[in-house]
Order: C-alpha cells, then sequence, then structure tokens
C-alpha cells in the first residue's frame, strides 16, 4: 500500500527475554519514501534499485540524514567515484557500515546528521568553546605609559 515491499522480516526467539524489534528489509522504489528519508535507529534497512551507479549515489546524497553510507564495488573506478561524491560522514567502501571504534575512529554526520564535526577527531572539543576573535594595530606608534597607583 504505502510503496514498500517487504523483502524479508525477521523473528525474535521466544527464548529472549526482554523487547526487541525483528530485523527487516524492504524494498521502495521512490527516493522520498518515508524509509528512505528518515534517519532509521533499529533493525530495518530500505533498498531500493538504481539504473546506474552514478545514480545511486545521488540518490543517496538527496537523503537529509547523511551520518554512514556504504558501497560495494568490485569496480576501482565506482569506489574511486564513491570518495570523491558520496557525501556521508562516514564512508565504507566493501566492508558493514558500523562498527566505528570509539578512541580511533571520528564519527560523525552531515545535514540533519550533524554538523561534519567528528566526536573524537581533533576538532570536536571546538564545539564547547566560544570563538572569538581579538585584533590590535600593530603599527601604531608611541603607547600610553602604564599608570602606577
Amino acid at each position: 500500500g504505502d510503496g514498500a515491499k517487504s523483502i524479508h522480516i525477521g523473528q525474535v526467539p521466544a527464548s529472549l527475554n526482554g523487547y526487541y524489534i525483528a530485523p527487516a528489509i524492504f524494498e521502495v522504489n521512490d527516493a522520498c519514501h518515508q524509509l528512505m528519508c528518515r534517519e532509521l535507529f533499529g533493525p530495518v534497512i530500505a533498498l531500493m534499485r538504481a539504473e546506474t551507479f552514478d545514480r545511486a549515489v545521488e540518490i543517496g546524497n538527496q537523503s537529509a540524514y547523511k551520518l554512514t553510507g556504504a558501497v560495494f564495488s568490485r569496480s576501482p573506478v565506482n569506489l574511486e567515484a564513491a570518495r570523491k561524491r558520496f557525501r556521508v560522514g562516514n564512508l565504507y567502501l566493501n566492508r558493514g557500515s558500523t562498527g566505528a571504534l570509539v578512541h580511533r575512529q571520528p564519527f560523525g554526520g552531515f545535514g540533519m546528521s550533524g554538523g561534519g564535526t567528528k566526536a573524537g577527531g581533533p576538532g570536536y572539543l571546538l564545539n564547547f568553546v566560544d570563538p572569538r576573535v581579538v585584533t590590535e594595530n600593530t603599527m601604531r606608534r608611541g603607547m600610553t605609559p602604564e599608570l602606577t597607583e
């Protein structure tokens, strides 16, 4: 009904105690589908076919959320194109798209997924300070003597 086709819905083992969500895979045919245009933090993935590799990168870049992206390809040309054009905070090539190591790999995204500054990266602490600029005319001659009182 809503343009998403269920490819696989997993099951949570009955032996587990607690509250779990089963993993799910959906295929969509619209880059604006809600599963493509929201940041999902759960065991859910939406897949969409693209006519070409370039179109796939274009679809990925249309998202407002750009935390991570992954490209699997045997083509060095496609991998290089992904490096240059796929605008995500953390790009994974020919490997899973999870598993950033705290204290080893800065992590953060662009767009609605962050400001581009990576948690754990050298620029991250600048988020917690108030930068300011102080200028002085160093060409001025003569200074007022200090008052001693």
